[in-house]
């Protein structure tokens, strides 16, 4: 936690430290917005426990003096209710006096500016965001007044106590404990006197940690007695039979897994037997991390061998493009002591990932099949990372393909197989176009003739979908093909309309470009000089009805709205020079032709063609180069017009 210079009182060792001024408003938010069942404390708190069990038997491989034989790795809830408190003990990890200030600051830490920025930004009430600033500890705060930390980390033998009532300041002094591990004790609110109860406590764990892999007990006192009772199956979630969970613990184990407040989309349990043994628990969650798409993000599901805790987020399970992926995978056959570069280069690890990497196509599948609602809202969250699968691992795209989901000329999304089953008798490809936004490509002029034919068209608007279709090229036998391509052949989809377009108006026929090319040749040249810095070529266009101009990728070349991302963003690419494709039976450009005859018209016949051009790029949605000179062009046009 980020905290202003601590005072201490010397003959006590008591350190005092002041929050960040966010955190205030941090724990408002989350006691009044974040939960409205105030009983989950107790499985943020348990799954905190159960985390720094897991943590001690990851260093207890190699430094096994950390976990004597013998001793028994637990959680135990002690209520108290002359002393008000209710405890709850783990022999874990444990703290250090520095772990304690930064640990249970992890809301700040994590940047509680931007915490409070993000839920601001949010409906109030966004429950997603709890599990993406580690807010669990703090909500002790729902049901305590004043909370109490005491730690020994693993292999010290000295201990310090954390308090703060969670407004402004917190405390850290020297304090006792036999054995390594925390204890958190929670000063109850009066209104929360239940939790004293056994029954009651029993209730809260079967409900939302029976699930924890290690056992949790319950010390009471029966007839002045001491007693302590398991209360929980202490059986990992993982490895029970899935016909014997719940959907109830499904989804609790996935809060436990994510601190995320709402419950996943879907899951998938996994079992491999044979040669290789695991076992997997995948999730999909409803709402997409903040950060999904930064680079330096870690992803990946916790990995376990052999019910041993190795590692929080082990990238090698999971390709990149699956980085929303929330889970577990518990390996036979793994070394205890695996690192990463032995992950890298391991057979297993090979095979668990392919095997999970098609579990969750196949969960995909399913939803997009038998939930289509769902899969629509998932994809909005998702889509745009599935589509890097496309490009970085094609030999995954018979199942990826029929999941992409892409806006269309005729409304909503649409899939691949959809868009086919609509196609005109007659067509022959999938057609798209790539633009900025839907409005801009709604707008532009290499759709006018496919428009006045009734072919629809895909809107890509996302960056990585160039990529994307480039890796794919054709879906079910059909390709895809580029309106702004510089080689769409529309002559031989004029049967496609089925001689009609959907408004029952007869289809345009494709401009005769041919027959006028020769015609335009002279005011082509002139084109073609005047703008040679910036087009690579001129010439009629067989794709526009309506438009003077429109300009065109030629084969290989890069889209102009990813060419200027790319620029952006420091990569060193080259100009692509385009092709400027001419209308030659729009007005405009017959009467450019009869200027172009005669050498007394050059001086405007260059502004026109200046003009035009600048033209073409706003139709598309593309800056212009040299705005002034645009302003120029259009006051020497209008000057011109007002002398007639």
């Amino acid at each position: 936690m980020s905290e202003a210079q601590p005072s201490t009182t010397p003959e006590r060792g008591t350190t005092t430290r002041r929050f960040e001024a966010e955190v205030s408003e941090v724990l408002r938010l989350v006691i009044n917005s974040l939960y409205t069942n105030k009983e989950v404390f107790l499985r943020e708190l348990l799954s905190n426990a159960s985390d720094a069990l897991d943590r001690l038997r990851f260093r207890a491989i190699t430094e096994p003096e950390l976990l004597p034989a013998g001793e028994t790795l637990r959680v135990k809830l002690v209520p108290n209710e002359a002393a008000g408190t209710l405890t709850i003990w783990d022999n874990g990890v444990g703290m250090t006096a520095e772990e304690l200030a930064t640990n249970l600051g992890t809301v700040a830490r994590s940047g509680s500016r931007e915490f409070v920025r993000q839920l601001d930004e949010a409906k109030r009430g966004d429950l997603s965001l709890i599990g993406q600033f580690g807010v669990g500890f703090y909500s002790a705060y729902l049901v305590a007044d004043r909370v109490e930390v005491t730690s020994r980390a693993a292999g010290t033998t000295t201990a310090h106590r954390w308090a703060s009532d969670g407004r402004e300041t917190f405390t850290i002094e020297p304090a006792e404990r036999d054995v390594q591990g925390t204890t958190v004790t929670l000063h109850l609110k009066p209104e929360h006197k239940d939790l004293f109860a056994p029954w009651k406590l029993r209730s809260l764990v079967e409900r939302y940690s029976d699930y924890l892999g290690y056992p949790i007990e319950l010390e009471t006192e029966v007839d002045g007695k001491p007693s302590v009772d398991a209360i929980n199956t202490g059986r990992a979630l993982w490895r029970r039979p899935a016909a014997e969970i719940t959907r109830e613990q499904y989804e609790e184990f996935y809060k436990h897994l994510t601190h995320d407040w709402e419950p996943p989309l879907a899951w998938r349990h996994v079992r491999l037997e044979g040669m290789q043994e695991f076992t997997a628990l995948v999730f999909i969650p409803k709402h997409p991390p903040f950060d999904l798409f930064r680079h330096t993000t870690s992803h990946g599901v916790r990995l376990y061998v052999r019910r041993v805790f190795v590692m929080e987020q082990c990238e090698e399970l999971l390709p990149r493009w699956l980085r929303f992926v929330r889970g577990v995978v518990d390996s036979e056959d793994l070394p205890l002591n695996v690192s990463r570069e032995v992950l890298q280069d391991s057979r297993i690890v090979s095979t668990i990932r392919k095997q999970i990497v098609k579990h969750v196509l196949d969960l995909l599948a399913e939803i997009a099949r038998d939930r289509p609602e769902d899969y629509e809202s998932l994809w909005k969250s998702y889509g745009t990372v599935l589509k890097e699968g496309v490009h970085f691992d094609p030999e995954h795209n018979d199942k990826l393909s029929p999941l992409l989901r892409f806006e269309s000329s005729r409304g909503g999304l649409v899939s691949l197989a959809t868009y086919k089953e609509r196609m005109a008798e007659g067509q022959a490809a999938v057609y798209y176009l790539h633009g900025p936004s839907r409005e801009v490509v709604e707008a532009s002029p290499h759709l006018e003739l496919l428009s006045k034919r009734g072919l629809e068209v895909l809107y890509l608007t996302d960056p990585v979908d160039q990529w994307a279709v480039d890796s794919l090229r054709e879906y079910d036998g059909t390709p895809l093909v580029s309106a702004a391509a510089a080689d769409l052949k529309l002559a031989d989809e004029a049967a496609a309309s089925s001689e009609s377009t959907p408004d029952g108006k007869d289809a345009p026929s494709t401009p005769d470009a041919k027959d006028r090319s020769e015609e335009l040749a002279p005011l082509f040249e002139r084109m073609r000089k005047k703008l040679e810095a910036h087009i690579s070529e001129v010439r009629a266009s067989t794709r526009l009805t309506d438009s003077p101009v429109c300009l065109v990728v030629p084969q290989g070349g890069t889209q102009p709205h990813l060419e200027r991302l790319l620029r952006a963003s420091g990569a060193g690419l080259p100009r692509t020079k385009r092709i400027l494709e001419v209308n030659p039976s729009h007005p405009l450009i017959r009467e450019l032709e009869e200027r172009a005859k005669d050498e007394a018209h050059a001086a405007t016949l260059e502004t026109w063609i200046e003009l035009l051009y600048e033209q073409a790029l706003l139709a598309e949605g593309s800056p212009v180069e040299d705005p002034r000179a645009l302003a120029r062009a259009i006051v020497t046009l209008l000057t011109e017009a007002a002398k007639r």
